[in-house]
C-alpha cells in the first residue's frame, strides 16, 4: 500500500521537474453547476497530462536502484512522460507503441528523444516486448498506473489542490487504471478524509464501476470510447484494492456528455483539453456529482487531443 509519506516524498523528488499546475475558475461554469467549481489544470502540465509526475518519480526511484536504461508500453500520455524524464535525466529509453500508433502521439515520443518501437495491436502484444527490452539492457520497464511510485507520483496532485482550494468538499477525478485515483486517496484520505472523493468513467470503458460493484477486479471486453486514455478493460491488482476501500463513489458518464463539456470548455473558458481530460468535468455539468453548496476540484488529467477530431467533435 502506497502512505501518504510516500507522496510526500514523491513531491519532493519530481518538484523541480513537474509544474506546479494553477486551479481555474469560471463564474459561467459555476452558474451551469450551481455550485463553485475548480478546475485543476494538468493538461497545462509538461507532457501536456498528469502522467509526468508519476513517470518521473518511477524513473528516478529506478536510476536510484541502478538502472541505466528504461522502457514503457505505450503510444500515449504515459510514453510520452517517460520519455520526457528519461531524456531530462539523461537516460536512454525505448517506448513499445502499437502498429497502427497514431503519428502525431508518435512523433511527440520521439521528439522527447526515446528510441520508438512497433509491437502489435494490443497492450498484451506490447507490455511483453517492453519487459523484454528492459531485460535485455539492465533496464527497468515502467508501466501506466499499477506500480508504488507511478501511484505516489500522481497522488502529488492531490497535496497541490488541498492546498489551493481551501475547504474542498468533493475532489472528482477521472479513472482509467486507476493510478491517478489511488495516488490521490492516499493522500486526501490521509489529510482530510472528510473530503469525498469520486471516480468517473465512460459508460463503455466501466470496468473499474463494475469492480466495486462486483467487491473484485472485473474484466470488460474490448471497446471504444472518445476518452481513450481511460479505456482499460480491468483496474489494476495495485490500484483496485486503495479504491476498493477508499472511494467515496463512482459514477458513469456518456459520450454525448463528454463531447459537450469539450465544447464548453474550449467555446468559453478557451482550453483544449482531451477527451479523457474531461470526463471528471462532465460528470459534474452532467449533476451526477456535488451538491448545491459544495465546493468541488475537478481534474482535468490532460490536453493531447488529436486536433483531427476537434471538427468532428465541434459538429457532433
Amino acid at each position: 500500500m502506497v502512505s501518504l509519506n510516500d507522496v510526500k516524498k514523491a513531491h519532493e523528488e519530481i518538484n523541480d521537474i513537474i509544474h506546479k499546475t494553477p486551479i481555474l475558475t469560471s463564474s459561467l461554469l459555476n452558474v451551469r453547476c450551481d455550485r463553485e467549481v475548480y478546475l485543476k489544470a494538468e493538461h497545462l502540465q509538461k507532457t501536456g497530462s498528469f502522467k509526468i509526475r508519476g513517470a518521473a518519480n518511477a524513473v528516478k526511484q529506478a536510476m536510484a536502484e541502478g538502472a541505466c536504461f528504461i522502457t514503457a508500453a505505450s503510444s500515449g500520455n504515459h510514453g510520452q512522460a517517460v520519455a520526457y524524464i528519461a531524456n531530462q535525466l539523461g537516460i536512454p529509453a525505448v517506448i513499445v507503441v502499437p502498429e497502427d500508433a497514431n503519428r502525431a502521439k508518435v512523433s511527440a515520443i520521439k521528439a522527447y528523444g526515446a528510441e520508438v518501437e512497433y509491437c502489435g495491436l494490443t497492450s498484451a502484444d506490447r507490455i511483453p516486448r517492453a519487459k523484454q527490452r528492459a531485460k535485455e539492457n539492465n533496464g527497468v520497464y515502467i508501466p501506466p498506473y499499477d506500480h508504488p511510485a507511478v501511484i505516489a507520483g500522481q497522488g502529488t496532485v492531490a497535496l497541490e489542490i488541498l492546498q489551493q482550494v481551501m475547504e474542498v468538499d468533493v475532489i472528482v477525478v477521472p479513472v482509467g487504471g486507476g493510478g491517478l485515483m489511488a495516488g490521490v486517496l492516499c493522500a486526501v484520505k490521509n489529510m482530510k478524509p472528510t473530503v469525498r472523493v469520486v471516480g468517473v468513467e465512460p459508460e463503455s470503458a466501466n470496468d473499474t464501476f463494475l469492480s466495486l460493484r462486483q467487491g473484485e477486479i472485473t474484466a470488460i471486453s474490448e471497446t471504444s470510447t472518445i476518452a481513450d486514455g481511460l479505456r482499460t478493460l480491468q483496474p489494476g491488482n495495485l490500484t483496485f484494492p486503495i479504491l476498493k476501500e477508499h472511494l467515496d463513489d463512482s459514477v458513469l458518464v456518456t459520450e454525448a456528455e463528454i463531447i459537450e463539456t469539450l465544447q464548453f470548455l474550449m467555446e468559453r473558458t478557451k482550453q483544449l483539453v482531451e477527451p479523457s481530460g474531461a470526463a471528471a468535468l462532465a460528470a459534474v455539468m452532467s449533476g451526477k456529482v456535488g451538491g448545491k453548496n459544495d465546493k468541488v476540484a475537478v481534474i482535468l488529467s490532460g490536453g493531447n487531443i488529436d486536433l483531427h477530431q476537434i471538427s468532428n467533435m465541434l459538429e457532433s
